[in-house]
């Protein structure tokens, strides 16, 4: 995947996408697999926003259920199988614990009715059998959990995944299939014909401060939380269509169970999660509204007290300190605006269109992204219905199957049989790939540093095929080393020593 902005101005596209999340990487993946030329622009880089900030679950959202949200559980249900089936080297079945005590809000009952339900609602899409859970059986799955006013609890199954890799996928599929997909590009205004109808926009490249203009037949709006600074740039009176709220999280040090936990919270009445993560635990996730630039957002020591508080409530026998924070994160939910408590304001999505002709996708959850694409495909792009792939062809770069003949290319190349694996479990069938380019430079095929299995190749990989432009971009969102304890910090710097030595 190659970074030619030059491309951009060269002839005017069927479609222009603005914002590189998953909305928008879904979007363009689809609209260039129907035969549509496609650009796909982002500010930062991709998935650097929401799409990397979530809680790395794709979910029904069983606790949409309260809300008599049928259809919405229905459909992430359908969504998260689908995204199994065609990305299983991202997309993994996690095993759920719900503990429930004498005085939680939610009691046994309605929680054994819950779960029923989401199995019911899953149909064929079902990933795992939900079960009722006795206190005894709780306890042997987290050793140490608090035990007075446990009354029992439920276990059902959802997804685990990888958010800012999946949104690359997309990114990826997309420019295999034609589109110009082009990260640090922002922006800056739209341009308009006689009539006021949009028939461009106005970037300028974030790295160069290079401006250009690029011309479109339709444009679709993905910006998440940024869509309110675009409508503002797009319409003369606008009125704010989102409340973002904020979700922060929390990578702690170890593994507290194997088992995944939805929790029922004592200050605020709402549920968070504490997952096993990259061997260690991801406690979250706040939501509170949200009122300054998204360009801000950062955690606050409340919200890292809030967590801490609840999850030793919940685990006394854990010493939760700050000092084993491997890192924390916060992100942004562009919800549609909307009143009442935050945890409460729906997860449906809304494709909405401007007196100017622009496409605004806004709200929505990551489980269900490939269906809001088809959605806003078939809105902007009627006449692309008929040839959107059925949801049994939605394939991704990396997906199709894999080479089963590990041990036989472990020889080839030299490497331990886990290394193998392990590149397989982020690039699927593309691991080969990148093995392919320590031939010749065995220093390639040696770990950036003792934090993980991570290689010198996947460096140049990131940098020569997935378009990472800093050495932010691998840590962070090709290679997540971010959410790993590394002490030393030779993984940061092992990456920007290769990095310098690129062209």
């Amino acid at each position: 995947m190659i970074r030619d902005i030059s491309r951009l101005t060269k002839s005017k596209f069927d479609l222009i996408v603005v914002g590189g999340g998953i909305n928008g990487a879904a979007i363009a993946n689809l609209a260039a697999a129907c035969g549509a030329t496609v650009a796909l622009l982002e500010k930062g880089d991709f998935a650097q926003g929401t799409s990397s900030k979530s809680t790395k679950l794709l979910h029904g959202g069983i606790r949409y259920l309260e809300n008599f949200e049928f259809d919405l559980v229905h459909e992430s249900l359908r969504e998260r199988f689908i995204q199994w089936q065609s990305v299983p080297y991202l997309v993994k079945p996690l095993p759920f614990v719900i503990p429930v005590y004498k005085n939680d809000t939610r009691p046994l009952w309605m929680m054994k009715l819950g779960v029923w339900l989401y199995d019911l609602l899953s149909g064929k899409y079902r990933m795992g059998q939900h079960r009722f859970l006795q206190v005894s059986e709780i306890s042997a799955l987290a050793p140490g959990i608090n035990l007075d006013g446990l009354i029992g609890g439920v276990g059902y199954t959802d997804a685990q995944m990888d958010d800012a890799r999946l949104c690359l996928e997309n990114v990826l599929m997309a420019y295999n299939r034609g589109a110009v997909t082009v990260n640090y590009l922002e922006v800056e205004n739209f341009i308009k014909d006689n009539n006021q109808r949009t028939i461009g926009v106005k970037v300028r490249n974030s790295l160069s401060g290079q401006q250009m203009d690029v011309f479109g037949s339709k444009l679709i709006v993905t910006a998440g939380p940024w869509a309110d600074e675009l409508i503002q740039k797009d319409l003369p009176h606008p009125v704010d269509r989102l409340r973002p709220t904020k979700g922060v999280h929390i990578v702690y040090r170890g593994e507290i169970s194997s088992s995944a936990f939805l929790l029922q919270s004592r200050q605020d009445k709402r549920v968070f999660f504490v997952i096993p993560f990259k061997g260690n635990s991801l406690i979250g996730t706040t939501d509170t509204d949200y009122h300054e630039s998204p360009d801000h957002v950062r955690v606050d020591e409340a919200d890292i007290q809030y967590l801490l508080q609840e999850a030793g409530r919940v685990f006394p026998n854990i010493d939760f300190d700050r000092s084993k924070i491997i890192s924390t994160f916060a992100g942004l939910r562009p919800l549609v605006a909307d009143k009442g408590d935050p945890s409460r304001i729906s997860r449906k999505h809304v494709v909405e269109s401007s007196s100017s002709g622009i496409y605004y996708v806004m709200g929505g959850k990551y489980t269900t992204y490939r269906a809001i694409a088809e959605d806003a495909i078939i809105k902007a792009l009627p006449h692309l219905a008929s040839k959107l792939p059925y949801s049994r062809q939605y394939v991704l770069y990396g997906s199709g199957g894999s080479n089963e003949e590990l041990k036989i290319l472990s020889q080839r190349f030299e490497v331990p049989l886990d290394l193998i694996k392990y590149l397989q479990s982020i690039y699927g069938s593309r691991f080969e790939d990148v093995l392919n380019i320590t031939r010749g430079n065995s220093n390639l095929k040696q770990k950036i540093c003792s934090c993980s299995p991570a290689i010198g190749a996947q460096v140049i990989y990131a940098r020569e095929v997935e378009m990472a432009q800093t050495p932010e971009d691998i840590i962070e969102r090709r290679l997540g080393l971010s959410y790993l304890d590394c002490p030393t910090g030779d993984c940061r710097r092992s990456i920007e020593a290769i990095f310098k030595s690129l062209p």
